[in-house]
């Protein structure tokens, strides 16, 4: 096995976390674990090199720590600790000889955060050989895989250490997607009072912001999360609040500081309703589709008219003919289709309807022609794309259906908010998925004109830029604003000094309309960085700039939960405890983030969120709880100090 220079000693690395990727998440929890929870840490970056050893490179490395100072100056508020960055090391592959170089077999986690699932499944296999008690933390977009591959890398451990403790076991392998952690959040910036989406055990749960009416107030719901530093008259503050000189959000906040907050939003925690299984199934295609989709509204009218007079022909024909209705229907009918023989020994009145009751057949004839043409027209294009309605409005418009618009479209149907999607490419990976849930799309390039107007812009209540390039964003975004300059605009953008000028800018320009900038990789580090330290994480919300973090654990271990009452156990702007899970430890959830499967029965919920203060914590009570970043790593043990 090749040594590395000097600190990069493996035998030295003993409870250190290794942290490989290729993009800014990778930085980002770097940067995490090292400032919020003081872990050593190791930076596995891609490279040029030859095959052979791994080997630092000085250019790779200055890279890295320009962005990893950018990174904790945003995270920490000032820049890091000299002699602090993590350790750096690049290669062009991560083999199983960079894991061993980089000191896996020592290290007490492992994340594996490449875009690409293929290169994450590969290095997970050959960690869990190398090391079979390593807490693995794996990046993968695919969902059901990674359930799977949970499943396989937890029994690859126990069976090389049947001795492992299965609550640890079960722990032992997080698979996350930093979509789907940042899609709550970034579908919840477009809706007004929808805010901050969270699942747990089935239920749906928002942070909804809200402005305390006249002296504050309970506020109703289960508690209240964050004050913020908006005021009532600055639709900006919340991403303002560098700039406009109020106090920055208290997270976590008692209720007396509740009460006392005076012209100051807050952000409270509702239960909505129970989470609907499979979001991403959709509606069926082709199955309980409204009569308005085959036929017109025209069409639907001439046929009813016609039928009136059919009727009223038919109930003519009987008066005039005497005998039975159903008889003169049924001559009525023979009348109308042209099969019946002239009424020539008739009477006057009986060859008139005659005359009247072909004519009608004649027009009957292009309404059954046309009403075969639009229903096979219809069937035709169930399975392409739809067209925006003319009279949409109050939507949502989504540009971009990579891997974040995805699930963020999928979020948005799921609250039955109504989508417009723009994707400039059909092979797209979130077309298929619009098609499915009928979502009206407009292919083609939305800097183009014409592009914006056709997904219904200047009637929309907000638009998500989430493309993956920054200036498509931010064209798209002003040129919306010049359509409607009220527009609710979120724009998702890679660099935060940029994003920071974006927002400035927008806001300084428009200062009546929102404009909210989010990183997903921002997002979605918390989330990663706890489930390293060994957390159940359900979800992060942000809360201006910054995140608070739900988690679900075992109160057994934790000196500040165990034995105490849940309102001694809360600590203002650190953590609070919101439920406990009442289900027995064997038939408990593995994972509590995940929905319910679709199988028609009605469950029940083990979460009681309605606590008695003076409920006493025992060893064996699972909590979710509410916590910031700096909260997580004061319940979390510290890591051994550094070999010097």
């Amino acid at each position: 096995m090749p040594t590395l220079p000097d600190q990069f000693d493996p035998d030295r690395f003993a409870g250190h976390m290794i942290v490989c990727g290729d993009d800014a998440l990778a930085h980002r929890l770097a940067t995490e674990l090292r400032d919020v929870y003081r872990a050593r840490v190791t930076l596995v970056l891609p490279g040029s090199a030859p095959a052979g050893p791994p080997r630092l490179s000085a250019p790779r490395q200055g890279r890295a720590a320009a962005l990893l100072g950018r990174v904790s100056a945003a995270v920490t508020g000032g820049p890091p600790a000299p002699g602090a960055d993590p350790h750096r090391l690049e290669a062009d592959a991560l083999t199983e000889e960079v894991l061993e170089s980089a000191g896996v077999a020592g290290a007490d986690a492992l994340a594996l955060v490449h875009d690409d699932d293929e290169t994450n499944i590969h290095a997970a296999l050959a960690a869990r050989r190398l090391n079979p008690g390593l807490r693995l933390v794996i990046r993968l977009y695919n969902r059901r895989l990674g359930q799977h591959l949970e499943q396989l890398l937890d029994q690859a451990a126990l069976v090389a250490l049947p001795d492992l403790d299965a609550a640890t076991a079960d722990a032992s392998t997080t698979v996350l997607s930093d979509a789907d952690t940042a899609a709550p959040a970034l579908a919840a910036t477009a809706i007004a009072g929808t805010s901050k989406i969270v699942h747990a055990d089935g239920l749906l749960l928002r942070a909804a912001e809200r402005t305390p009416s006249g002296g504050g107030g309970t506020d109703p719901g289960l508690c209240t999360l964050a004050l913020l530093s908006a005021t009532v008259n600055d639709p900006g503050g919340e991403e303002g609040s560098d700039s406009s000189g109020t106090a920055g959000p208290q997270l976590l906040p008692t209720p007396q500081a509740v009460s006392a907050a005076t012209g100051r939003g807050t952000i409270v925690l509702e239960a909505v309703a129970r989470n609907r299984p499979a979001p991403l199934s959709g509606r069926p295609a082709g199955r309980g589709r409204p009569l308005s989709e085959f036929f017109s509204r025209r069409l639907r009218w001439s046929v009813a008219v016609t039928g009136l007079a059919v009727c009223a022909l038919a109930l003519v024909s009987w008066l005039i003919t005497g005998g039975h209705l159903l008889h003169a229907a049924y001559v009525t009918l023979l009348d109308l289709f042209a099969i019946n023989d002239p009424a020539l020994d008739e009477s006057a009145g009986r060859q008139v309807l005659q005359l009247l009751t072909g004519l009608v057949g004649l027009a009957l004839l292009p309404l059954l022609v046309a009403g075969a043409l639009e229903a096979l027209g219809a069937f035709r294009s169930a399975s392409a794309l739809r067209r925006p309605p003319r009279g949409l409005s109050g939507h949502v418009v989504l540009l971009g259906l990579g891997k974040v618009g995805t699930r963020v479209l999928a979020q948005l149907r799921d609250l039955d908010i109504p989508v417009v999607c723009v994707e400039e490419s059909l092979e797209a990976r979130g077309v298929a998925l619009a098609r499915r849930l009928r979502v009206p799309t407009v292919i083609g390039d939305v800097t183009q004109d014409g592009v914006l107007e056709a997904a219904k812009t200047h009637r929309a209540h907000s638009l998500l830029a989430l493309t993956s390039s920054d200036t498509t964003n931010l064209e798209a975004a002003l040129y919306a604003r010049t359509v409607k300059a009220d527009l609710r605009v979120a724009l998702r953008l890679y660099d935060d000094d940029f994003a920071a000028a974006v927002f400035r800018t927008l806001r300084a320009t428009h200062p009546h309309a929102l404009t909210r900038s989010r990183s997903v990789s921002h997002l979605a580090a918390p989330a990663f960085a706890g489930a390293m330290m060994g957390r159940q994480i359900l979800g992060a919300i942000p809360v201006e700039r910054r995140v608070l973090v739900f988690a679900a654990l075992t109160v057994a271990g934790h000196p500040q939960l165990e034995g105490r009452t849940v309102a001694a156990a809360f600590r203002p702007g650190a953590w609070r405890i919101l439920a406990l899970d009442t289900t027995e430890p064997a038939e408990r959830r593995a994972d509590l983030g995940v929905p319910r499967p679709a199988d028609g029965e009605q469950r029940t919920t083990g979460l009681v969120w309605d606590l008695q203060p003076d409920y006493v914590l025992r060893p064996e009570d699972r909590v979710v709880l509410a916590a910031t970043r700096q909260g997580l790593a004061e319940l979390q043990p510290q890591p051994p100090a550094a070999v010097p």
